[in-house]
């Protein structure tokens, strides 16, 4: 792949749930490194977009390129190998297992060893199952949750439950991290916190970011470009300060007093 092609691109990209068209004639990119904000009023389609991205859905048109391949028709768990890994609107936690094995969960769709090298404990298994717990440590540790690796994840609070989420994500060795609205239900100190995070895995993992968000101080403040959805159609595109100040932005969503 040339080093100039976007990492990821929708082109023409239209969902239709029964006579309802959910996204319509979607165009979009992201280039390697950007971090990217997508808004709009609720039901606009930024979920379905997502979904649609991580083959939770498939196009009824249109065409997603990921390094210029086509994933459509792709398993969520085959676009996840390839390098897209995303968090949820509401939290999704494996709630009954342990705050590590959540993380560990996500290693595993890179490990090496087969199904024969699994239930015999032999050949690569115990290797690898040490690398992975020694890896998982290592995130939950970044993310402020080492201590309590070995407790319930549905035990943890709220704000530690979206922390471990993102660690989760970032478990699978993502190069494309989706966040599908991470500062829901934070109260400002966390969202402050969340920013600091979020602009600090970008840089230390090297990811390239798509955020969905309704607290504008977050999008505003570390989004460099953002698209704004409303009624599954893209109405704006540009730098925080050009969408802030665009005529449709404001009449369909921000409204005066959301961006000051």
């Amino acid at each position: 792949m040339a080093e100039n092609k976007p990492l990821l691109k929708a082109e023409d990209v239209s969902e239709v749930f029964g006579g309802l068209k959910a996204v319509a004639d979607f165009n979009f990119y992201i280039n390697r490194g950007e971090l990217i904000g997508l808004i709009g009023p609720n039901g606009a389609g930024k979920t379905t977009i997502f979904n649609l991205i991580t083959g939770v859905y498939v196009p009824t048109t249109g065409e997603i390129l990921l390094d210029g391949e086509s994933i459509v028709g792709q398993k969520p768990y085959e676009i996840t190998q390839r390098g897209i890994a995303r968090t949820f609107q509401n939290i999704r936690l494996f709630s009954e297992l342990s705050v590590l094995d959540n993380v560990k969960i996500a290693y595993h769709c890179h490990v090496k060893y087969n199904l024969l090298e699994t239930v015999f404990r032999m050949g690569r298994y115990f290797g690898e199952e040490d690398e992975i717990t020694a890896e998982s440590l290592k995130l939950l540790k970044i993310f402020k949750l080492d201590e309590h690796a070995y407790e319930v994840a549905k035990n943890l609070p709220y704000g530690a439950q979206r922390r471990l989420e993102i660690a989760r994500a970032l478990a699978a060795k993502p190069k494309l991290l989706l966040l599908d609205e991470p500062a829901a239900g934070m109260n400002p100190q966390e969202t402050h916190e969340l920013m600091e995070m979020i602009q600090w895995i970008r840089k230390q993992f090297g990811l390239t970011v798509l955020l969905i968000e309704h607290d504008m101080s977050l999008v505003m403040g570390i989004c460099e470009r953002i698209y704004v959805l409303e009624y599954g159609m893209i109405i704006a595109e540009g730098t925080p300060s050009e969408i802030q100040n665009n005529p449709e932005v404001i009449r369909a969503y921000l409204g005066t007093e959301a961006v000051n």
